[in-house]
């Protein structure tokens, strides 16, 4: 492939668009057709903690990803380049999971439930049990069976039920469609149909039933799955509209199936292979492989999601990422610019961080940082806490240290199961912006998962990025494209990647096992401050 000048590709039609979605931020990127980053802009959000329920205001998302967008394009156009008319092809990528339900008319029956929802337990365990299969808290089934077992009075009338990829996508489209990935995070998928599995869907069915739910059916109510690749439409004039209202962009890009982040982290770590796998570290924290076999059984940390061409995943997730660190290293920020010596955030990250890797520096320090509930490690609700021992030394060294370690924490609990299980793992790809600092957090998650950890010149990029990728294999596989996506992507996206790779050693593993057994039994303190430390809304002490 002869690849355009990135302003040629602009002025061609060529690019492709991706828009991901996630907690804190909204991110637009445009790329060549061989995914090299033309320009990428960004918005900044928040969810709230409304009735119960972590929410975002559609409005908002509009707004945003109007925002989003804008930004953008005045990037471009400060380095001189041309505004965007035409794309060649379009994607939509947003936080996984979740609980979006509307009425017949399009309208939105109860305010969207994010992925940080831990509110649907009871109905998560009957769907587990029932169908055989880990359905996590924050699937939209489980959202939708709590909602039918707790008799809300909208269940009458929902008419369908998508994710926020979703959402947008169809805004932007008129195309209620998912990608197949994002589908995996509604209810299981069949990867030899390559739609949900319709035995669950049957039995989940009955669930629902049972429950006094009997006008609900779940094929018709979930988007129609679609593979990378796939039709999935194309830009409307309205969606061209809501994207840039002063009308130079034009209908018609090709749009790829919408994806969630877990998906785009895939893509946007060349981690689509089967014993591939990657870490996502940003406001939640998740590891991803890509499976050789079915598991023998099932685990209930362990979730079976796919990548975006359909292949089976064994996901963990956890709710409660890298916030915590960079709320500490917001605090120093604050000092330093109390002392007259302002610094930016990267240059405190690295000050931060730089000490995290002196062996025993967090001796007797835990550091737990959950904000949230975290189900990985049995808790309803979050208190993020630092304690150590009298004897201990508090030092910036053993303070970063023990955060990123706790950080990671959780997720090696879960990662457990698949050790247990026999899976193998060539490798573990790692993106987010705690690794930005070369080395440090690399080398930490490294002994914390007991395999190689890889982190690629293109990981920086992130969601936004692989979104756009998927855009343009898109527009690629309608010019002709027959290589499957994994190949398609290696050849083009990553054909001049260079990596970084860390392997851990028996003394780091040996290391971390014994700082996870103190750590997990500490999380009796967790448990403690949730319970001495009610709070009304997030936020507000009881």
């Amino acid at each position: 492939m002869t690849t355009p000048h990135p302003d040629a590709a602009i002025r061609e039609g060529s690019a492709s668009l991706g828009i991901e979605l996630g907690s804190t931020r909204i991110k637009a990127c445009l790329t060549t057709p061989d995914g090299r980053v033309i320009a990428t802009g960004s918005h900044a959000w928040e969810n709230q903690f409304v009735d119960g329920h972590w929410t975002y205001a559609l409005e908002d998302v509009r707004a945003g990803v109007r925002a989003a967008y804008a930004d953008l394009v005045s990037r471009i156009e400060a380095d001189g380049g041309s505004r965007p008319g035409e794309l060649a092809a379009i994607g939509v990528s947003a936080m996984m999971h979740g609980y979006l339900a509307f009425d017949a008319a399009g309208d939105l029956l109860v305010p969207f439930r994010t992925w940080r929802d831990v509110t649907t337990g009871p109905a998560a365990a009957e769907l587990s049990d029932e169908l055989d299969i880990t359905i996590p808290l924050r699937w939209s089934v489980a959202h939708l069976a709590q909602a039918v077992r707790d008799g809300e009075e909208h269940v009458a009338r929902v008419a369908h039920v998508t994710t926020l990829a979703g959402y947008v996508h169809e805004l932007l489209t008129g195309v209620r469609a998912l990608g197949i990935g994002d589908a995996s995070g509604m209810f299981p998928i069949d990867s030899a149909t390559g739609t949900y599995d319709a035995d669950r869907l049957r039995r989940a069915d009955a669930v629902l039933a049972r429950r006094g739910a009997g006008h609900l059916s779940l094929t018709d109510i979930l988007p129609e799955v679609r593979r990378a690749g796939e039709d999935a439409g194309r830009l409307t004039e309205a969606g061209a509209r809501l994207l840039d209202p002063t009308g130079s962009l034009a209908p018609g890009a090709l749009a790829a199936p919408p994806e969630g982040d877990a998906g785009t982290g895939m893509v946007a770590t060349n981690a689509v292979t089967p014993r591939s796998g990657n870490v996502s570290a940003g406001t939640s924290i998740f590891g991803m492989v890509v499976l050789e076999r079915p598991l023998a059984r099932r685990h209930d940390d362990i979730d079976l999601v796919t990548t975006p061409a359909g292949d089976a995943v064994a996901m963990v997730h956890c709710n409660n990422g890298a916030s915590e660190t960079g709320a500490w290293v917001g605090v120093l920020r604050e000092f330093a610019a109390a002392i007259g010596h302002p610094v930016a955030e990267d240059e405190a990250f690295a000050a931060f961080l730089a000490g995290a890797l002196e062996p025993d520096a967090d001796a007797g320090v835990l550091a737990y940082n959950h904000l949230s509930g975290e189900p990985v490690a049995g808790l309803s609700e979050g208190r993020p806490i630092v304690v150590r021992t009298p004897g201990s030394a508090l030092t910036l060294a053993g303070l970063a240290r023990a955060q990123v370690r706790g950080s990671f924490a959780t997720l090696a609990l879960g990662m457990r199961a698949l050790h247990e299980e026999g899976v193998t793992i060539d490798e573990m790809r790692a993106h987010g912006g705690i690794f930005r600092t070369a080395g440090v957090a690399q080398r930490l998650l490294a002994a914390a998962l007991g395999s190689d950890v890889v982190v690629g010149d293109q990981a920086s990029e992130g969601g936004a990025w692989g979104m756009a990728v998927l855009a343009a294999y898109r527009a690629a596989v309608v010019g002709g494209e027959s290589a499957p996506l994994a190949d398609w992507i290696a050849r083009t996206a990553f054909a001049d990647e260079t990596v970084a790779r860390v392997t851990p050693s028996g003394d780091d593993i040996r290391d971390h096992d014994a700082y996870l057994a103190t750590w997990e039994a500490g999380l009796e303190i967790e448990r403690a401050a949730v319970t001495a430390l009610p709070v009304t809304a997030e936020g507000d002490q009881a």
